[in-house]
């Protein structure tokens, strides 16, 4: 299953998974190395609200290739699991099926993570209102409807601004997709946790991190986008699923 080693350690990576590492490590070197340039590679590349003006349709392929420079923990994490689960599935898969596989899980938690802001970007910023006046969340949603009643355009300008601050960044979605694929073709196979020494079987372990991931989005304020790694995962369930009525999960005809 994981053939030679022959060559060396990154000649036993098959092509697909070790390009997407090499990208994605040469953009966030690139980041790190020019801090100025990594805030225009953010700023160009990043996955914005579709409604603001920094959005451009390419940011929901481009976004996945690109890490925090500030973190170096959020790119290792994101191309450790690439390797480990990319590597398996594309030998099961072959190149082509892996890496549409790979990058419908990434566009699909850019559309859920769009969705997800579409829906809460104005309580976000009607909640930023009421802390910064120091008034209730209910007055501060009454000032906001009166003046888009009155079609403000003062208003209209501050929120155009402010939808500009939402961006994601990063290959996670994506990753969380292959962390399921490799538990739909091996759902018996034990995996560790750090710090946990029982082994638990990947259909749970993935189980569990999907359903960690729904209560952090829901209750977490932290800058994490948590939905986006559910879309990555319910995207790639979609097409498990579809592989698996065709007939076609472990290989076979392509589509």
């Amino acid at each position: 299953m994981y053939g030679s080693n022959r060559g060396g350690f990154l000649a036993s990576i098959p092509p697909v998974t070790k390009n997407l590492i090499i990208i994605n490590l040469l953009v966030w070197l690139a980041e790190a190395l020019f801090p100025r340039f990594a805030d225009t590679i953010i700023r160009v590349g990043g996955l914005h609200l579709f409604s603001a003006s920094l959005f451009n349709p390419v940011q929901i392929i481009t976004y996945m290739f690109i890490h925090s420079p500030s973190s170096v923990a959020h790119v290792l994490f994101n191309m450790f699991t690439l390797w480990m689960f990319g590597s398996t599935l594309e030998r099961v898969w072959g190149s082509k099926r892996f890496i549409i596989y790979y990058f419908i899980c990434g566009i699909g938690a850019a559309v859920v993570q769009e969705i997800v802001w579409s829906l809460t970007y104005m309580h976000d910023y009607i909640d930023r209102i009421a802390k910064q006046n120091l008034i209730t969340y209910d007055h501060a949603r009454q000032m906001v409807d009166a003046a888009l009643a009155s079609s403000d355009p003062q208003l209209s300008q501050v929120i155009s601004q402010f939808k500009n601050i939402f961006v994601t960044i990063g290959a996670s979605g994506a990753v969380y997709g292959l962390l399921l694929g490799f538990a739909f073709i091996f759902p018996n196979q034990p995996m560790y946790l750090f710090f946990v020494p029982v082994p638990i079987k990947a259909k749970y372990m993935v189980i569990g991190y999907g359903v960690i991931e729904f209560f952090l989005g829901i209750g977490s304020s932290d800058m994490i986008a948590h939905f986006a790694h559910l879309g990555g995962m319910l995207f790639g369930l979609i097409i498990l699923f579809y592989w698996k009525k065709k007939g076609t999960l472990y290989g076979g005809g392509f589509y």
